[in-house]
């Protein structure tokens, strides 16, 4: 049981914060909180001490405060400081570096690929999807928790969850 929560909570809530960015360029609260209190759930139970626990809180918090900076320069979405926040407390500061530069590759691809979609006109199926109308504008946004959620599905199989380190 705890084995199955292992592989699909975090998983699960990092690729639906991804898709529902891609669809509406928003990231429910929902998700993050659902990665919070999982967190708090499984943490005892897959056996990580109080000083993890802790270790793991102190890196939450201080990717919120690096978020919510990123937020006030505009630089990322309110949902995007929210879920890498809760990311954080799930990857911790251990493979937190590991984690930021697999973000920042899965990022510039994107960036890239909608660049490219953007600049080109568009398919006669995506001008009855909404989403694709609005990934489509070359004012819209980018929606960024497809990077966060693409780094950490990479990244997570390396961290203490599933190698027991």
């Amino acid at each position: 049981m705890l084995e199955m929560a292992l592989l699909t909570i975090f998983p699960g809530a990092m690729a639906m914060a991804g898709a529902m960015d891609l669809l509406t360029l928003t990231i429910p609260n929902r998700i993050s909180l659902a990665l919070i209190i999982g967190f708090f759930i499984l943490a005892p139970l897959a056996g990580l001490g109080l000083t993890d626990i802790a270790s793991h809180v102190a890196c939450g918090l201080a990717t919120l405060v690096v978020g919510f900076l990123l937020f006030a320069r505009g630089l990322i979405g309110g949902g995007d400081a929210k879920v890498l926040a809760a990311a954080g407390l799930w990857i911790g500061f251990e493979m937190m570096l590991q984690y930021t530069f697999l973000v920042a590759i899965a990022g510039g691809a994107l960036a890239l690929s909608l660049a490219f979609y953007r600049s080109m006109a568009m398919p006669r199926w995506a001008l009855k999807q909404d989403w694709a109308v609005r990934l489509h504008d070359r004012n819209g946004g980018i929606p960024y928790g497809i990077a966060l959620a693409a780094g950490a599905l990479w990244i997570y199989p390396s961290t203490q969850w599933l190698t027991g380190g």
